[in-house]
């Protein structure tokens, strides 16, 4: 769990190597992450100094083999890792899914000269953001690309369009976009944000989540190579149909919003001066309901991380499936589909019952603005919004009673 350092510690904080998910240089990190996380959501402070440290860090790197220059972390690992971070500040973990996102299609694609090229951007400490979302598409989630084209350009291409819920991209150095290629058919970029053309717009105005710049992108005659396109044909293309991986992220965020609302709970009680009249201990620490409630957060906690982990466990034994034939990596990525969605619908529950009993530790003084205590319901709803829980309950239904597959795209 996040420590509460009593001095703010230095923000210029030096990492001679990727930092791991056990490593010291992570926790000091993640604490340092957790002190002015309150105040940056409540006064809407964008966190580009953190997601500097998170490069110099090269957290990003946490999935990429040993052998590569990455820490070679296990998904089990690197949600644990989500979790933690979640803890700390669930916006700075939400800016950096679409990272690991892209990263893993990349890790599990075959490797050639600029998929190698990729990753050794990512050890160096580069961040990916995403463009997918265009709103003209009737469906949310299947990969319907409308108005964001390729269009040929000598040896290269021209990209025009715009894309709305570009999560984390106004911190990125490079963009993942989705594209209609010059053939009509689906196919992803990923280029430098620095280029020509690209305008981020952090236009983003839900009630939670608030700092992710979850905005809109527009793209006006920029250039793009011809080796930064990714098209249906490419033999070092992600061919897997599912999205596991970053709906579990969501997940294991919430997992770690839980684990804030306990230690603001704990702290609640140490610093809360009086209590009811009619209460049955004279303080707060000593009351058997307050004691009861923090009881259940805590349980909570307990639950939701270890619902996470075990549909992250599912999804290693998926990579070790995928070298036993295509029987086996069928049936292990239907059983990690499966977990993932599980997980969803009861963290997603946990959180928003555990956000909403911290008001029961505090009373009416709690709900004071400048406590700002109302952000853990508030980004656990955001983020269990990304994905409508009665959409995967019923999917989950079908295939239990009438054994039909799961879908392959978006949101699985």
């Amino acid at each position: 769990m996040i420590k509460s350092p009593e001095k703010v510690l230095d923000s210029t904080i030096q990492f001679s190597a990727p930092v791991t998910a056990n490593s010291p240089e992570l926790q000091t990190l993640l604490d340092f992450i957790a002190l002015g996380a309150s105040e940056r959501d409540r006064d809407r402070i964008l966190p580009f100094d953190i997601i500097d440290l998170i490069r110099s860090s090269r957290l990003g790197a946490l999935r990429i083999p040993v052998a590569e220059g990455g820490a070679g972390s296990s998904v089990r690992e690197l949600l644990e890792v989500v979790i933690r971070l979640g803890d700390a500040d669930p916006n700075v973990a939400h800016i950096v899914r679409n990272h690991f996102s892209v990263t893993e299609r990349i890790l599990r694609s075959q490797r050639s000269d600029r998929n190698r090229r990729w990753l050794k951007a990512v050890v160096d400490g580069a961040i990916i953001g995403l463009a997918a979302t265009e709103l003209e598409a009737k469906r949310s989630g299947g990969g319907q690309v409308v108005n964001t084209k390729l269009t040929p350009d000598g040896n290269g291409y021209r990209l025009n369009g715009k894309k709305y819920y570009s999560t984390g991209s106004i911190y990125a150095d490079l963009i993942f976009v989705r594209v209609l290629a010059a053939d009509e058919t689906n196919a992803f970029i990923l280029i430098p944000l620095n280029r020509e053309g690209i305008e981020l717009v952090d236009d983003w105005d839900g009630f939670g989540q608030r700092l992710t710049g979850t905005g809109t992108t527009t793209f006006t005659n920029v250039r793009v190579e011809a080796d930064e396109v990714i098209l249906e044909t490419d033999t070092d293309r992600d061919n897997l149909p599912y999205n596991i991986v970053p709906q579990l992220f969501l997940t294991a965020v919430n997992a770690g919003i839980i684990r804030s609302v306990l230690r603001d709970a704990i702290n609640l009680i140490h610093k809360r001066p009086r209590t009811f009249y009619h209460a049955v201990a004279e303080q707060a620490a000593d009351d058997p309901l307050l004691q009861q409630t923090v009881g259940q957060i805590s349980a909570n906690a307990f639950a939701a991380e270890a619902i996470v982990l075990a549909a992250a466990d599912a999804l290693d034994r998926l990579a070790i499936a995928q070298t036993q034939g295509e029987e086996a990596e069928t049936a292990a990525a239907l059983t990690a589909s499966l977990s993932a969605s599980k997980a969803k619908l009861i963290v997603d529950d946990l959180a928003l019952r555990s956000a909403t009993l911290l008001f029961e530790v505090g009373g009416a003084s709690t709900t004071k603005k400048s406590s700002n205590l109302d952000r853990h319901w508030r980004n656990a709803r955001t983020l269990a919004s990304h994905n409508p829980s009665h959409f995967k309950a019923r999917a989950i239904g079908d295939y239990e009673i009438n054994n039909k597959p799961l879908p392959t795209r978006g949101f699985f």
